[in-house]
């Protein structure tokens, strides 16, 4: 889960992984990305070498920026099962590139170093593990002004429904402007057809796929529900349908950066997004 901070202290949240710099675009005029509005990253997830962190702190290096544009939300589950030399050393190499904030069970921000040692601490409970990753994600929906998903997991997760699911369901039911590119599949896909953005025609079907998992049947279900209500005005995105439609199939990067970029300049010059 990634996402971004505009220039006030709230961020666009990216509840999933690109391999392109074009995301982010070039610190040239020529092609802005999603660093265009002066905004910030937040990304909740871990600090493996193999994972995602290391990418994003490439790509905000390329654009010499040291206003901490980065932020690191680490679960209760991630950081007490990192040693806290690792933990150390990725915040000193961090520098003003960004900052780590580490929560608790219940998403408080926490000392690390309380109630522990060097070593790390695991939390095997899967109940707990749950517990923190939801926790973790109600912090980046109060810290963040936007989300753009991508991918995710339809089965092999570990909460009540898949956590891309989760993340929707928060940032619809807080109507917070959401951002689906649906070309990678995945959940992206599912929530798009759960809000009736697109019916997801263009997607090829999928032979290998596994019977539906009755948790990700509940959080599609919980997705329609809210297509149903009074309140319900849309992505909120800045975006016509049409725009949204084209988002919604796009798996290139360039797409993807140009149409965000779009409707949070849109929701800037409107006064939806401060």
């Amino acid at each position: 889960m990634c996402g971004w901070v505009s220039p006030s202290p709230k961020a666009l949240t990216w509840a999933d992984w690109v391999s392109s710099r074009r995301i982010f675009g070039s610190p040239s005029a020529k092609s802005p990305g999603l660093f265009c509005w002066g905004g910030l990253l937040a990304y909740g997830g871990h600090l493996s070498p193999e994972g995602y962190t290391p990418f994003l702190v490439h790509e905000i290096e390329r654009w010499n920026r040291h206003d901490e544009p980065l932020l690191v939300c680490l679960a209760a589950s991630v950081h007490r099962g990192t040693a806290l030399t690792a933990l150390r050393e990725f915040e000193r190499d961090l520098g003003l590139l960004g900052r780590i904030v580490c929560l608790d069970p219940d998403g408080a921000e926490v000392d690390p170093a309380v109630g522990r040692s060097e070593a790390p601490v695991r939390i095997v409970d899967p109940a707990e593990q749950r517990r923190a990753l939801t926790s973790m994600r109600h912090y980046m929906q109060q810290h963040t002004g936007a989300r753009v998903f991508l991918g995710g997991k339809r089965s092999g997760f570990q909460g009540e429904v898949p956590g891309l699911m989760e993340e929707a369901l928060l940032a619809v039911a807080a109507e917070q402007p959401i951002y689906l590119a649906g070309g990678f599949g995945g959940v992206t896909a599912d929530i798009i057809r759960a809000l009736g953005v697109d019916d997801g025609s263009w997607l090829p079907p999928d032979a290998s796929a596994e019977p539906p998992d009755p948790r990700w049947e509940a959080g599609y279900a919980r997705l329609v529900a809210h297509t149903t209500r009074p309140r319900w005005r849309g992505l909120g995105n800045g975006l016509d349908a049409a725009e949204n439609r084209r988002l919604a199939a796009t798996h290139r990067p360039s797409d993807i950066a140009a149409l965000v970029s779009l409707g949070i300049g849109r929701l800037r010059r409107d006064g939806g997004m401060s």
